[in-house]
């Protein structure tokens, strides 16, 4: 794909990096992405990647904008009160770029609709804030064989992940899923949501990037991937620690003995998506 002299001038900065160039360019501007939740995590996240070029960018989100939002989504604003996260949020997208095509899908994320949302895209990120919603877009991506980019964040921390379990090394699995590092939810109500909890802002705006960061990085093939890896952040103490993660021989979903075929196991109600 050629681009034009005012792509060459926007994506300038890109361009003169050996790891991208005008080719790697060009294979961000082809790039498919889905966004589940346009939130904390999902707005840095889809503000980035469409201020990198990438042409196509999913946004799942059922949920109108609130005031109590706008502390930590910054893909939307005072003004946006009311609308529809999708269309706020695609409005800040091609504001900052008229090169990405945003798909709004104001839809609730459930077993029904998931596998088809997935394999209309190259990657996913997860930006949802719910064990539910992690579970189905992990299993969607796994059916559907496509990279997951997931991250999680507490009231000061966050943890960031690539999930390619679909992915096999000279006939052996290499990398773990969402469910070889939580085999199951916790109980209701061990884990507080950010709304009786709290949460720092700028924390999801670290995480968020982060999984920009990734995401670039999986689609230009530049880097360590993080797949086997758990990046842990503490906001406090100002300190990133990586552990490994093994594909669990005993999982569910991707393990050899695995039981778990579709989504059927989902409930069909759906969950909610933003942090």
């Amino acid at each position: 794909m050629t681009l034009s002299d005012e792509q060459l001038e926007r994506y300038a900065r890109h361009i003169i990096l050996r790891e991208v160039g005008g080719a790697g360019q060009a294979r961000l501007r082809e790039a498919r992405v889905l966004i589940v939740g346009a939130g904390g995590l999902g707005s840095p996240a889809l503000l980035y990647l469409s201020a990198a070029g990438v042409g196509t960018i999913g946004v799942v989100d059922d949920d109108e904008v609130s005031l109590s939002n706008l502390q930590r989504q910054i893909a939307h604003r005072t003004q946006d009160i009311g609308r529809l996260k999708v269309e706020s949020a695609s409005d800040s997208a091609r504001a900052i770029n008229p090169d990405t095509h945003v798909n709004r899908h104001a839809t609730r994320l459930g077993p029904s609709n998931a596998l088809d949302l997935v394999k209309n895209y190259d990657i996913v990120l997860d930006g949802s804030d719910n064990f539910a919603t992690r579970f189905l877009v992990n299993d969607a991506c796994f059916f559907a064989q496509r990279p997951l980019v997931s991250a999680a964040v507490g009231q000061f921390d966050g943890q960031l992940a690539v999930f390619k379990a679909h992915v096999r090394v000279d006939g052996e699995r290499a990398f773990p899923c969402y469910r070889c590092l939580y085999p199951e939810a916790p109980p209701a109500g061990a884990v507080p949501s950010c709304t009786e909890a709290g949460i720092l802002g700028a924390l999801v705006g670290v995480m968020g990037t982060l999984q920009a960061l990734e995401t670039l990085k999986e689609i230009l093939g530049i880097g360590d991937t993080l797949a086997g890896r758990l990046m842990l952040y503490d906001g406090l103490g100002a300190m990133f620690r990586t552990v490994r993660v093994k594909p669990d021989p005993e999982c569910a979903l991707c393990g050899p003995k695995a039981t778990m075929s579709d989504l059927s196991h989902h409930s069909e109600r759906g969950a909610d998506c933003a942090l």
